[in-house]
């Protein structure tokens, strides 16, 4: 298959440049586009078929559910049913925006590779003109995880995109680099009080602030779970990642002990260090491009600092220990 890549970002305005796009997805086929948190692969949400494609291309296990996007809160509202008013709260306050909302489906309204085989599905409107035109000018719900292989960084470029899925899907949209650079927090509203099952950059206090009391959850790796990143490794760079306390001596004495054994190490940091082989930037916007920076790399290892009891980057260290499989340098 001969991957096309058209770039979007100036034309968000010209009905021309989707069309191509529109006809592929309407076809049951993939496209990749850009959404403000990470690129998504997106497939008709309602075609079995065309949603398999996804999965084959990323390599993700199909007991994962999809999130699925929508051009407004109207539409979401065609495809769910028992619908809370904290859910409702939610889509007016955040909506568009990097909150994804676990509500109850309508019977046979999406695939079931979409919801893996569960009664509820996970639904959200991004805030982004590309992925935005693209769900008006298709009129279909789109399943879009995110365009990478299955459990490696996700793409906040579209370059990065293309160095994973090149001859795995016809096109991608090129909408230049997202904004946010970690997926979406999803807020199962299913439940009270609402839980959230994966944290991102809309937080648990601003959503309480409109709401009132949630949950955070402590994971679910033994059952199907009901949102995406809460089962299987993720966002693993190849190096094997380590986390280890943000402290200046420590990290230095790691970075020669490595360098002793001969290896070369990556430090991914909000400072560089420069004893080590390769320095890249660490925040919730670089995390992923940095972590593949480094495969980029012939570094052995790479070493996260982070300060173990900050609880202003929720995110950023959930989607750390997930990169780091929980792994502590000692």
């Amino acid at each position: 298959m001969k991957t096309e890549m058209i770039v979007v970002d100036k034309n968000v305005d010209e009905e021309n440049s989707y069309a191509q796009a529109v006809e592929i997805l309407k076809s049951g086929e993939v496209v990749a586009f850009p959404t403000e948190t990470v690129y998504g692969l997106g497939a008709d949400a309602t075609n079995f078929g065309a949603v398999s494609k996804i999965f084959e291309a990323k390599g993700r296990p199909a007991d994962n559910p999809l999130i699925v996007h929508v051009d407004s809160k109207e539409s979401a509202l065609n495809y769910v049913q028992e619908v809370s008013p904290k859910a409702l709260q939610c889509m007016d306050a955040f909506w568009p925006g990097a909150l994804t909302l676990i509500m109850q489906a309508k019977p046979e309204t999406f695939a079931n590779n979409v919801t893996a085989n569960l009664q509820t599905v996970g639904i959200r409107v991004p805030n982004h003109p590309v992925a935005l035109k693209l769900l008006q000018e298709v009129k279909l719900p789109l399943a879009a995880p995110s365009a990478n292989t299955s459990g490696k960084p996700s793409p906040t470029l579209a370059s990065h995109v293309r160095h994973d899925m090149d001859g795995r899907v016809p096109l991608i949209l090129d909408g230049g680099a997202t904004e946010i650079g970690i997926e979406s927090t999803v807020l199962d509203t299913t439940c009270e009080p609402p839980v959230i099952l994966r944290p991102g950059k809309i937080t648990k206090e601003q959503i309480e602030s409109v709401i009132g009391t949630i949950r955070s959850s402590s994971g679910n790796k033994s059952n199907v779970p009901k949102s995406p990143g809460m089962k299987y490794a993720h966002y693993a760079p190849t190096a094997p990642l380590y986390l280890i306390e943000d402290e200046k001596a420590l990290i230095e004495k790691a970075i020669q002990y490595v360098q002793e054994k001969g290896k070369r190490v990556a430090v991914i940091s909000e400072m560089d260090y420069p004893l080590a082989d390769f320095n890249f930037p660490l925040s919730m916007e670089s995390l992923y491009a940095s972590l593949r920076e480094c495969d980029l790399t012939d570094a052995d290892l790479i070493l996260a600092p982070v300060k173990s009891s900050d609880q202003d980057q929720v995110a950023l260290m959930n989607r750390l220990e997930k990169a780091a499989d929980h792994k502590w340098f000692s």
